[in-house]
């Protein structure tokens, strides 16, 4: 389905291609940007950005989609996850293009680009030749090139030497706060996204840096003036409309379901363990296995993204404290009885990594998801009694060999 959605993208994309080289530019044509509300599904989170070349009278009507990607590529996901995915651009029938935002419930937004002859002409000049297959594909960066700063630059462009003022007065951010405006704090994708952010993440994005959202993109353009001379500037947008319109739709909260809720009701579980194991004696090692293996994996995927990607803000990321990649190792090792040594001084430095890990997410070098301290202080409960264990039982042995000694 994915792959004939593409095919027929890019269909629509041929025929448009045709038109647009045909076009003859009049008065009455119009370039604009298209701000697309966020949706549901994950990619959809930060909304989308295009432009549009709409002449009634030649009929022409395309838009300029920087946001095309295959899923079916080889090595798609390989290739995501170490940031070397490829987008590219399409031109797309606008009634097929709306109507698609139509159904996911988005509204699309149209601002009209104040525009003279020559600068329309450089616009379309610039999309036909990025349209070209050997320019099609651009290397995707979400925060640096993306479906929105794409058309903001082939814009921006137009004005070589001129000043432009962006008036938008937003508020100062950093990269994960913008994120969490349009994830949510305390959903699971943000849980995911904190967890490979490192603490690049938390410096404070500029204000031509905040334009890699959608919707920042349009307010900023909204209030942009553009120089004629010394004494005149002009307004960059020269109207706005909607062109989908959106119904409110109310979600209803799991609070229950959230990771925070989750990672407390695992702490307590794990709290409840250990207390049965001190009384009883006894060692619940499935629990020890499952905790550290997943988290194992976990710091498995923040080292490979921090020393091989080359996706930005998850370089430096101190989730790897207690995210040790070693814990995949250490959950194996727990069956074994002649590893004991050896685990002995691995939960030890652990215990004080986590610890380090926990003093560090009280101050503002990263900024921690809340989620992640039940489970960074379950790892560290485990940890310690698992030190505690291993000197009960070298103790309880010493004493045995001592009694034996003296009989």
């Amino acid at each position: 389905m994915q792959k004939s959605i593409y095919l027929l993208l890019l269909l629509f994309g041929l025929q448009s291609l045709i038109n647009a080289q045909n076009i003859v530019l009049t008065d009455s044509t119009k370039f604009s940007l298209l701000t697309c509300s966020p949706g549901p599904a994950a990619y959809e989170k930060f909304g989308h950005s295009a432009i549009r070349v709409y002449d009634a009278a030649q009929s022409i009507d395309f838009i300029a989609n920087w946001g095309l990607f295959d899923f079916d590529k080889p090595g798609f996901y390989y290739k995501f996850v170490k940031g070397e995915t490829y987008y590219m651009l399409g031109l797309n029938d606008t009634f097929y293009f709306l109507e698609s935002y139509r159904q996911r419930n988005s509204q699309v937004t149209e601002q009209f680009l104040n525009l003279n002859q020559e600068e329309k002409q450089r616009l379309l000049d610039v999309i036909l030749t990025n349209y070209r297959p050997e320019n099609r594909e651009y290397l995707y960066n979400f925060v640096f090139d993306n479906c929105a700063t794409r058309p903001r630059d082939r814009i921006i462009e137009l004005f070589p030497g001129r000043k432009i003022e962006y008036n938008y007065v937003s508020e100062q951010r950093t990269y994960r706060e913008w994120i969490v405006k349009y994830v949510g704090r305390q959903s699971w994708l943000m849980f995911g996204i904190d967890l490979v952010f490192g603490k690049d993440a938390d410096n404070k994005a500029s204000q031509w840096e905040t334009m890699f959202l959608p919707e920042i993109l349009s307010n900023e353009f909204q209030e942009t003036t553009i120089a004629i001379n010394d004494s005149v500037s002009v307004p960059l947008i020269s109207g706005k409309h909607v062109l989908v319109d959106n119904e409110d739709v109310k979600v209803k909260a799991n609070v229950l379901g959230t990771p925070l809720i989750v990672m407390l009701f695992i702490l307590l579980i794990g709290v409840l363990i250990s207390y049965v194991e001190i009384k009883k004696r006894k060692y619940f090692k499935l629990f020890d296995f499952i905790l550290f293996l997943v988290t194992g994996l976990a710091g498995l995927i923040i080292f490979y993204l921090m020393f091989f990607s080359i996706h930005p803000l998850v370089k430096s990321n101190l989730n790897i404290l207690w995210c040790f990649p070693f814990n995949i190792f250490v959950a194996f090792m727990l069956w074994f009885k002649g590893t004991r040594p050896v685990l002995f001084v691995y939960f030890l430095i652990y215990a004080i990594l986590i610890f380090v890990a926990l003093v560090l997410s009280a101050t503002n070098i990263q900024i921690f998801n809340i989620a992640f301290l039940p489970l960074m202080g379950l790892l560290l409960l485990r940890s310690v009694h698992w030190l505690y264990r291993y000197y009960q039982k070298k103790n309880y042995k010493k004493k045995s060999r001592q009694k034996k000694y003296f009989r």
